[in-house]
């Protein structure tokens, strides 16, 4: 591996974390519809001193009821929380508010993906987008919403990318990934 600047050791993204309104409901729709595979729980967690506040940014008579592990694909791990928080914010940021975000995932098949979503009752949030030009050129990309309005996007670049014909570098790619 090249030497470069920045964070010492850095191997990639190991987990995302993602508080949802409902452990179980959450879980069914990562396990049933997503197809992610369930993993372990922790907790509860819980300090009746400053620990919440100074270790995970929340208010100190925060709660985390419970945290399940579970893994997309042969990708990234998700852990999901289920927080009681007395100042918690049920609304789910919008991409455009500061530390809004999506969870992006790839598919062999990005039909029969859509398919699915559409017939386990998911929202598709538009058209797909595909792109025939530029750096992204091979890719077909919509976004689409869990039932709590958590916001991610169905990709896919069977072909790879229009960026692979002008340089020898490369983003990672769940096609290469292997468990």
């Amino acid at each position: 591996m090249p030497d470069r600047h920045g964070l010492p050791g850095l191997r990639g993204a190991d987990h995302i974390g993602i508080t949802v309104p409902d452990l179980e409901d959450a879980s069914r729709f990562f396990v049933d519809v997503l197809g992610a595979e369930q993993f372990y729980d922790l907790g509860p967690f819980e300090s009746d001193g400053d620990w919440m506040e100074t270790h995970l940014g929340v208010a100190r008579d925060s709660r985390v009821d419970r945290l399940r592990f579970l893994r997309l694909g042969s990708g990234l791990n998700v852990e999901l929380f289920q927080y009681s928080a007395a100042d918690q914010n049920p609304v789910p940021p919008r991409n455009s508010d500061i530390g809004g975000h999506h969870l992006a995932l790839y598919v062999d098949d990005f039909d029969a993906a859509i398919d699915h979503l559409v017939k386990s009752g998911v929202k598709i949030m538009g058209e797909p987008t595909v792109r025939t030009a530029g750096p992204s050129a091979g890719q077909t990309w919509v976004y689409f919403q869990a039932p709590w309005g958590l916001q991610l996007e169905l990709v896919s670049y069977p072909d790879g990318k229009g960026y692979e014909q002008h340089t020898t570098r490369r983003l990672w790619d769940p096609r290469r990934a292997t468990l």
